[in-house]
């Protein structure tokens, strides 16, 4: 497969579109864009920055010689106590664009997350940051294990939502939240196939 369908299925994957939600966009026809997807066909330059501007990132992200490709931790099970990033959680590497602002990735165990389209397998890619948003999803970690869940900041209580109705939240007030913290957001989905 071509670096340029590669990286255009990251990233419609990345801002949850479907190829033909970008024909749409980018009044490109539906069997172009299919072509483009399977690595067939490379689409010409006028083509490229249509789908760059339907993407709202910048052309350069497409073409070879100008695409910078760095390499982000892949946590494996996190030990309380131990830094994030220590020598000990470091299952490898994942190839990481120069456009996202990844610190590390978690590889997903379990199908909490199945609603956000998260699998077991997926690996997320996560920006370091102790708060999120309302709703936003990020990775936490509790007592030794890092989860990946939607947080809800209530008045005096953090709730851990599944993205599955099989299992309930997990609710952190005061009293048992000693063994709790926000690693970062979760920005990015590189899903198994």
């Amino acid at each position: 497969m071509s670096s340029f369908a590669t990286t255009l299925r990251y990233i419609l994957k990345e801002q949850n579109l479907k190829q033909n939600d970008l024909a749409k966009l980018t009044g490109i026809n539906k069997s172009s864009i299919s072509e483009y997807l399977s690595g067939n066909y490379q689409p010409k330059y006028k083509n490229i920055l249509k789908i760059a501007q339907a993407l709202h990132i910048s052309p350069d992200t497409f073409l070879e010689k100008n695409r910078t490709l760095k390499h982000i931790p892949l946590l494996g099970k996190i030990a309380a106590g131990i830094p994030i990033l220590a020598k000990e959680n470091i299952e490898g590497y994942m190839p990481c664009d120069d456009y996202t602002n990844a610190d590390f990735c978690l590889r997903i165990s379990g199908d909490s997350m199945i609603g956000a389209r998260i699998y077991d397998g997926d690996i997320v890619y996560i920006k370091k940051q102790p708060v999120v948003e309302n709703g936003e999803i990020a990775a936490v970690l509790i007592d030794d294990s890092a989860t990946l869940k939607r947080v809800y900041k209530f008045e005096n209580t953090l709730q851990l939502r599944a993205e599955n109705p099989k299992y309930a939240p997990l609710n952190f007030t005061i009293d048992n939240c000693n063994n709790i913290r926000i690693l970062g957001k979760a920005i990015a989905l590189y899903a198994k196939l």
